[in-house]
């Protein structure tokens, strides 16, 4: 049986980025060597990392002035980083989720924050449209996609301030105006790799400008000067972002990996809008196209169990809804296939008739 993988991270891989990658466990570059176990200084990798740091820029059309860079840590240490970076005064942060939360309270540590609106009481379900950034900000931070609670903003605020974005669930998911940015940071487990490696993409002008020291690990400028080599980095799952880039540029760029996820969602949120058993969990003008969050509808509640182990049993992995939400998540991001969508569409479906 085929199974289809709605993980919400580590998730689901590109078919060309799994055979390559272990085409070069066995033999990476033609070294006669597994790419497990080659330096991180050899020529054949420093290509690799190169390559992958252009095609970043490439993709997203990063403007000059900008290093792309590859940590590790997680996106959970670039709350302590940017900060540690970037925080001089003041910092506006937006509270959308529990990763949103998180980052606030790493910031916290540095300096002051200003919370200029959640949608925490309301369970995260939408996105704050109305809030003012202070002037005196010196950015202001947002976190794009929301996996938990499956909200997104997917543009690029419209706002005085430098911009700072947590995108690891929607990176090289839609375009983004990297010029409004100082730093937009992700976690590669969702769109670009296996789990740790963690992109950041930084303005090299906002840097140097806080008086506090910062150690040599968190500084990015230390990251920057030796092109992510200051220590050794997580090279597999360099290697293999490299091949999701690869695959990305074969695909048409980001503009079509939007058009093809917009397309993914639509007709997902249509079956749970339509279905009588099911109903989304977010606001319909914030649903996310990258992690669609459902539950029973509350006369159907006591049938989750048995629709989750009826869609278990169909091939659906990876669909139970976080604890903060309950019900159901089908995380579909960039390499999930139209039909493994439309074969939980058919799931639906089919134990709708059932019932």
């Amino acid at each position: 049986m085929k199974k289809h993988n709605f993980s919400a991270g580590p998730s689901i891989l590109s078919e060309y980025t799994i055979k390559h990658a272990a085409a070069a466990v066995e033999n990476f570059a033609g070294t006669g060597l597994s790419i497990l176990e080659v330096s991180h200084r050899g020529k054949e990798f420093v290509a690799v990392c190169g390559e992958a740091r252009e095609l970043v820029k490439e993709l997203l059309d990063v403007p000059a002035g900008y290093e792309v860079v590859f940590l590790g840590g997680g996106a959970s240490l670039q709350f302590c980083m940017v900060p540690y970076n970037l925080l001089k005064n003041k910092a506006a942060y937006l509270d959308t989720g529990t990763w949103a939360s998180n980052a606030i309270k790493e910031a916290k540590l540095f300096g002051e924050v200003d919370v200029v609106a959640s949608s925490k009481e309301a369970n995260y379900s939408f996105i704050p449209k109305d809030y003012v950034i202070p002037e005196e900000a010196d950015y202001f931070h947002f976190t794009s996609n929301n996996t938990i609670f499956g909200t997104e903003m997917r543009y690029d605020p419209d706002v005085k301030a430098r911009l700072v974005a947590d995108m690891s669930s929607d990176i090289f998911s839609h375009p983004v105006d990297v010029s409004k940015y100082d730093i937009i940071y992700a976690g590669a487990q969702k769109n670009l790799a296996l789990a740790g490696v963690t992109l950041a993409i930084v303005r090299e002008g906002a840097l140097g400008q806080v008086e506090r020291p910062i150690p040599t690990m968190l500084n990015y400028s230390t990251h920057i000067k030796k092109e992510s080599m200051f220590n050794t980095p997580p090279v597999f799952p360099i290697f293999a972002a490299l091949q999701t880039l690869k695959w990305y540029k074969e695909q048409g760029g980001v503009a079509a990996m939007e058009k093809k996820n917009i397309e993914k969602a639509a007709i997902l949120y249509d079956e749970i809008d339509r279905n009588k058993l099911f109903k989304g969990t977010a606001a319909v003008e914030d649903r996310s196209i990258m992690n669609v969050c459902f539950v029973m509808n509350d006369e159907y509640k006591e049938l989750e169990p048995e629709f989750s182990a009826f869609a278990t049993a169909a091939g659906m992995v990876g669909i139970k809804g976080h604890r903060f939400v309950g019900g159901f998540r089908a995380s579909i991001y960039n390499a999930m296939p139209k039909t493994s969508v439309e074969a939980l569409i058919d799931t639906m479906k089919e134990f709708e008739k059932q019932h």
